[in-house]
């Protein structure tokens, strides 16, 4: 029969309303076969074994949230047992789930709140802007205190796209848009499995249609409890593996607190020259975004065969919803060739690994020993070496790296050089020519080029618009250096203004005075004079701007001697310094 013979009655779909009532909400489903119907008539709903719930409403995120990297380390609990336990640390910042993008299993540990002393500054405020309530009782503000600090299962809010369910530690408080539930142990694993399902994918788009996902849409979903718990040994073991290879991805980066340092240095990954060190770390991402994928297709698998959906179900899963930022099909949208895929992810992990040497260059990180080393407010070279007596690459001494937009050799400590050194010391000087055209390749430019035109838009990108290395930068560009705000302190500006502006000034003058007497010289060729007039005309340029910089921006500043407080964070502290800091978007 041709589309144009079919009858009207064929496009028609018949359902019983008494199927709809099935259904918590009873949605209009008609296109749900008998067997969904069954499974929720049938099945222990989701909530009546662990309750999806909300947390809280902070009621002043820019008060009371950061992103953890802006704040002092030594201020920061990421491990708290319980509510007595973080309060008995006396620290200040505690991990907040607060959903995210996509991802599955692990990940999207980006902030923290302000939970000191059980946060009494915020239900301080909520009891000043809500008089009705009670500090016993502190409503839809402050919901379900009592479960914070506990490991169970949190998940993205909203969603247009795909329902992201992910594995909490112990440790963290969560939020309206990273709502909780806490399954027994022995119920965990399961139920996560159930809910990163293709199975709960569906069933969600039933319960709400909407992109705002609620604690009763997750309560509702039908959860077989007998029969998934004849499989829990190998859900159990599925699960476990998934969540432990999206938390080893999640920790590649700089955004976790638990980065240890670049990937490309690991040990069974490491060779003597970058390119074979990426090929071997690509393959081992490879063979882990695959592994991953085969994984969900068993906790698919269990699903499915639970329910009974093998008629209606495949197990399989494309590559892009395989959520680990090693894999390009997940990390990149778009539809992209897989040459296009490998060169992006080839170009970013170049600039991950050029980001990583500069944290080695502050001292944030180091060669030596693993994880965060100058972390917290005002810390000094001093402090560096109480930790690591002699390192293999030693951080700048003053906290401010040079980066100069105009040919020549101005600075010791220029910041192209120091990468270059950073180079030689991680993969040596045999092969060093060799190792910095495979990087130039890969994010398409020298590398003095790249610090001066991309690295900073990589860096406030790479950290969410909460940058923590912080450009000064002259009107035009001319003159930059890069501070890292941790290690600020009241005298930086002076520093940079007598160490650095004046002493490019200096050397810019009697550069000025060398390029006038090849302009004046009887023995100079016509050529070399034509560029010498052109030299003199840009210095000239460069003097103007510095010097405008230097009586409109840094000196006012440096008499100043302004101080910071990590803790009001970086869209706080960076409009501070106004003009003198490079513009970024939503803080200058």
């Amino acid at each position: 029969m041709t589309n144009k013979e079919k009858k009207a009655e064929d496009y028609f779909f018949r359902a019983s309303a008494e199927d709809f009532k099935k259904i918590p909400g009873s949605p209009i489903a008609y296109w749900l076969s008998d067997i969904i119907f069954n499974i929720f008539d049938s099945a222990t709903a989701l909530g009546d074994i662990a309750k999806p719930m909300i947390g809280m409403r902070t009621g002043n995120n820019d008060k009371y949230m950061r992103r953890w990297f802006e704040v002092e380390n030594n201020q920061s609990n990421y491990d708290a047992l319980s509510s007595y336990d973080a309060k008995i640390s006396k620290k200040k910042w505690f991990p907040y789930q607060k959903g995210g993008a996509f991802r599955r299993w692990y990940g999207n540990l980006d902030f923290v709140v302000n939970w000191y002393n059980d946060g009494f500054e915020i239900k301080e405020n909520t009891l000043k802007n809500y008089p009705q309530l009670s500090l016993n009782n502190l409503g839809w503000k402050i919901s379900n205190e009592k479960f914070y600090f506990n490991k169970g299962i949190t998940w993205t809010a909203t969603s247009s796209s795909y329902f992201a369910v992910r594995y909490a530690d112990k440790g963290c408080l969560f939020d309206v848009k990273g709502s909780f539930c806490i399954p027994d142990d022995i119920q965990l694993k399961p139920m996560l499995g159930l809910l990163c399902s293709k199975f709960t994918q569906d069933i969600v788009k039933v319960l709400n249609p909407t992109i705002e996902i609620q604690p009763r849409d997750i309560a509702s979903i039908p959860y077989d409890k007998v029969q998934l718990e004849l499989d829990n040994e190998l859900l159990d073991n599925t699960v476990a593996q998934l969540i432990n290879l999206a938390r080893i991805d999640w920790d590649l980066y700089e955004r976790s607190w638990r980065f240890i340092g670049s990937p490309l240095l690991c040990s069974g990954i490491f060779d003597k020259t970058i390119e074979i060190t990426y090929k071997n770390i690509r393959l081992k991402w490879d063979n882990s975004a695959n592994e991953a994928r085969n994984l969900e297709k068993q906790n698919n698998l269990v699903v499915i065969n639970a329910y009974g959906l093998q008629d209606n179900l495949t197990p399989e899963v494309p590559l892009k919803e395989i959520t680990l930022t090693c894999n390009p099909h997940y990390r990149y949208s778009g539809d992209k060739t897989e040459e296009e895929l490998e060169k992006l992810l080839l170009a970013d992990t170049m600039r991950e690994f050029i980001s990583y040497a500069v944290g080695c260059m502050f001292g944030r990180y180091s060669l030596d020993k693993e994880g965060l080393i100058l972390a917290n407010q005002g810390e000094i070279l001093e402090d560096y070496l109480k930790q690591i007596p002699q390192p293999s690459f030693m951080p700048d001494d003053d906290n401010v790296i040079p980066l100069i937009n105009f040919k020549g050799d101005w600075f010791e400590d220029d910041i192209s050089e120091r990468f270059k050194q950073f180079l030689k010391v991680t993969f040596g000087n045999e092969n060093y020519q060799e190792n910095l055209h495979f990087i130039e390749e890969a994010i398409g430019k020298d590398i003095k080029k790249f610090f001066i035109k991309d690295f900073y838009t990589d860096h406030i990108k790479r950290y969410k618009k909460r940058p923590i290395y912080w450009l000064f930068s002259s009107p035009k560009g001319s003159f930059n250096t890069l501070i890292y705000m941790h290690r600020y302190r009241s005298d930086t500006v002076s520093i940079i203004l007598n160490d650095y502006l004046r002493e490019f000034r200096t050397k810019l003058t009697g550069r000025l005075e060398s390029v006038e007497q090849v302009g004046i010289s009887a023995s100079a060729s016509q050529k070399d004079k034509t560029q010498a007039l052109k030299s003199i005309e840009k210095i000239k340029k460069i003097l103007d701007e510095i010097n405008t910089y230097e009586h409109d921006s840094l000196y006012p500043l440096a008499t100043q001697k302004i101080e910071i407080d990590l803790d009001d964070g970086v869209k706080h502290n960076y409009p501070l310094f106004g003009k003198a800091l490079k513009k970024v978007a939503g803080l200058s």
